[in-house]
């Protein structure tokens, strides 16, 4: 196995989306000296109820900072408008650089079915790309990639046209708190605008003290909900015993268009988890 620090490539559509779904992981691999690199495809300009345009972006730009920083990685949010995200030609040549320049080994990113448009256009653009950064006339001015990397996708809770399949679940447990902490950076959505949006914005605490701890109720839940789904993966990858015990997870379905996730690849890819027999 290389010795060489892996470089994982995370894509989100806004300034926040890949904190709750792979925020624990980037922990993980970071702890051990991996490389990890957060890349929201909007600006999140209309990601709220009361404000939004350029000071909504840049409030979630320095939001995005703040929980990279807590993470240990780096965070680069791209211009384009919240809600016009479409899986362009010209957006393919981005992410394609992106993935080039990175010289990524694994990207994870959302499914292409998804509730959200931008979302889904965050699957198409990287599932499209996922073999064209080998294609050296494509982009021609960087450098191509000499095999696809390994691609994975967030968990979901979508049924159509196919459901969501757990192939990697990682107890988060020990980086739960860190999570937290990484959401409660984005105080715009966590606390205003996605209370707003569902209809709760009244259950939300005033106090910092008391909205953090408010946040970390609802994320155990939610990551428990993960867990719970999860659980004879976790049961089969950590032991009957600690596998039972997860109370938060991540998972990661893989692609069947990066490169195949063998059984050595994925213990290359996830040093973090134990080793099977």
């Amino acid at each position: 196995m290389s010795d060489e620090p892996l470089n994982i490539l995370c894509f989100g559509a806004h300034p926040d989306d890949c904190d709750f779904r792979y925020g624990g992981m980037a922990m993980l691999w970071r702890a051990l000296g991996h490389q990890v690199k957060f890349v929201s495809l909007t600006n999140g300009d209309t990601g709220h109820h009361a404000m939004g345009g350029g000071d909504l972006a840049r409030r979630r730009w320095a939001e995005a900072q703040a929980a990279g920083c807590i993470a240990d990685v780096e965070y680069e949010v791209v211009d384009i408008h919240n809600g016009e995200l479409e899986p362009t030609v010209t957006v393919r040549k981005l992410v394609i650089e992106r993935m080039r320049l990175f010289r990524a080994d694994l990207v994870l990113c959302h499914r292409a079915n998804d509730y959200h448009p931008d979302h889904r256009s965050v699957g198409m653009l990287v599932q499209d790309a996922s073999y064209i950064v080998t294609v050296p006339n494509v982009c021609p001015l960087t450098p191509p990639l000499k095999r696809a990397p390994v691609l994975g996708y967030a968990f979901d809770q979508f049924a159509l046209p196919n459901p969501y399949r757990v192939d990697v679940a990682i107890d988060t447990d020990p980086v739960f708190e860190r999570k937290v902490d990484m959401a409660h950076c984005h105080a715009s959505q966590v606390y205003e605008w996605l209370p707003y949006n569902d209809g709760y914005l009244d259950e939300v605490p005033v106090t910092e003290e008391a909205r953090r701890n408010w946040l970390g109720e609802r994320l155990q839940r939610r990551f428990g909900q993960v867990a719970g789904v999860a659980r004879d993966v976790l049961k089969r990858t950590y032991g009957e015993e600690r596998g039972a015990a997860v109370r938060t997870a991540e998972t990661v379905s893989f692609s069947e268009y990066g490169r195949r996730a063998t059984p050595e690849e994925v213990a290359r890819l996830f040093p973090f988890l134990p080793a099977q027999k």
